[in-house]
């Protein structure tokens, strides 16, 4: 398997620093507010990569970590009025809440920024005593990029290129120093700071992230993850501050390309952010999990309702041959989907998934064996049927599509259940409402009635005639 090293910009061979087994660190939502598509990107790129490792027989441990308390959440919680730790966790919620509809499987560890103070406080220390800190105004701790020699080498800068990325600060001695610490300031709750050697403040958001891998995946890891607008200064200066510790930490660096909406880079400043509930409420979640899924990580996703429909037809197409092959030869078991390893995938797939996760042309050989499926089907091969329905299952399931599995399984089954029920009772209603019309009273109360025996309930209104499951329409 090769991966895009964005550090050394190449295609590197991808070999574990322990055999058989993976550590990455993704990094993960700063919980300031509900969670839009692109930060969705970044998420179902790496799940792709994990189910990937997973089947060429990896043992994977994967950290995604919540940054709950930052600038940002402070100042947004105080203009809402309401508790920094509520408001983190409310969006902290509904971040988990979309990465369930979008099939996005569970990390190994979801550590939060709050949870990890005493790691945070042992890196500063370790960094002082090393030459590589300094403690500015009470509270207030900075990392000194001069005292690092390979300061800038993830983005292959120099610090006489860089420009100052921080706040700007009277107690800093160089202008490119980044704060470790910061002190708590008069106008923040006092929950939101913690006593050290140093005065009492509160965590830089580079640091957090440097503690947690390091408590969770040690001094050196495989894989560090994120988007790319987060290589510098975020993953600049995680890397300063773990080998200023004397951590080799990441042996390889993934970024994902961002979301594009009309050609601009999807964020909130624009205010084109699409937030995940909201998309789910019109499109089904699958179909939002293809279209931003399918697209090589390092390309942009160019976002649009023509995406979602393009994307809608693939996934009736793939899902057609499924639920035939299933009716015809029977479902084959989750077990059996889930045994195949690496070489028992079709080659063409394999290589590309190895080649830095290429899952374009992975999807392309999935639609050649769903082709040859189908052409199994119509020439009553069921031999051949049922072994296309192992394949095509478990190319889906690599890509977190598989429509036998959770969660699409029973949203499919439900959205079908609905439709055939729905069709049924319009059925009925334009019969009842045909007997209206030509006044045989009987007959349309005996078609309600019937409606009502099964559980249905209508109600003729101004609007129109309405029905659901049970219950009153209210």
């Amino acid at each position: 398997m090769k991966i895009f090293d964005s550090k050394t910009k190449s295609l590197r061979e991808f070999t574990p620093i322990e055999p058989g087994k993976v550590g990455i660190y993704l990094c993960g939502a700063t919980v300031q507010g509900s969670p839009h598509i692109g930060h969705m990107r970044s998420a179902l790129a790496f799940d792709v990569l994990v189910r990937w490792l997973r089947r060429c027989g990896y043992d994977v441990t994967m950290v995604r970590n919540v940054t709950d308390i930052d600038d940002k959440i402070l100042a947004k919680s105080a203009e809402a009025g309401r508790p920094w730790w509520e408001w983190a966790y409310r969006f902290e919620k509904e971040f988990s809440k979309a990465y369930r509809d979008l099939g996005v499987l569970d990390p190994t560890y979801e550590p939060r920024a709050t949870g990890h103070v005493p790691e945070m406080i042992d890196l500063i220390a370790t960094l002082i005593e090393r030459g590589h800190a300094y403690v500015g105004n009470p509270g207030n701790v900075y990392f000194d990029v001069t005292s690092l020699p390979d300061y800038g080498s993830l983005t292959n800068q120099s610090v006489d290129d860089l420009h100052d990325d921080e706040e700007a600060a009277t107690d800093k001695r160089g202008p490119h120093d980044f704060a470790l610490w910061k002190a708590a300031k008069v106008n923040e709750p006092e929950t939101a700071s913690w006593e050290t050697p140093w005065g009492r403040g509160r965590p830089g958001w580079h640091l957090e992230c440097s503690a947690m891998a390091g408590r969770y995946l040690g001094a050196e890891f495989d894989i560090h993850a994120g988007g790319i607008d987060l290589r510098f200064p975020h993953h600049e200066n995680e890397q300063a501050q773990s080998h200023g510790a004397g951590r080799d930490f990441a042996q390889y660096w993934m970024h994902n390309a961002w979301v594009t909406i009309e050609g601009e880079k999807m964020s909130k400043s624009l205010g084109n952010s699409l937030t995940v509930e909201n998309i789910v409420k019109e499109h089904p979640a699958v179909v939002v999990r293809l279209a931003l899924g399918t697209v090589h990580y390092r390309s942009t996703v160019a976002y649009s309702e023509s995406t979602l429909t393009e994307a809608g037809a693939i996934w009736e197409r793939l899902t057609g041959f499924v639920q035939r092959s299933v009716d015809t030869v029977g479902e084959v078991p989750a077990e059996e989907i889930a045994a195949l390893g690496h070489d028992d995938f079709p080659e063409d797939f394999a290589e590309a998934m190895d080649d830095d996760l290429n899952v374009s042309a992975a999807l392309a050989q999935i639609h050649e064996h769903v082709t040859a499926g189908n052409s199994a089907l119509a020439n009553n091969d069921h031999v051949e049927a049922r072994a296309e329905q192992v394949l095509v299952r478990a190319m889906l399931d690599v890509l977190g599509l598989d429509p036998m599995a959770e969660p699409w399984r029973h949203a499919d089954a439900s959205s079908s259940m609905h439709d055939a029920l729905d069709a049924l009772v319009n059925r009925v209603l334009e019969e009842r409402a045909e007997a209206r019309a030509n006044k045989d009273w009987a007959r349309a109360d005996a078609l309600r009635d019937s409606l009502t025996v099964a559980g249905i309930t209508v109600e003729d209104s101004a609007e129109g005639v309405r029905w659901k499951v049970g219950g009153d329409l209210g």
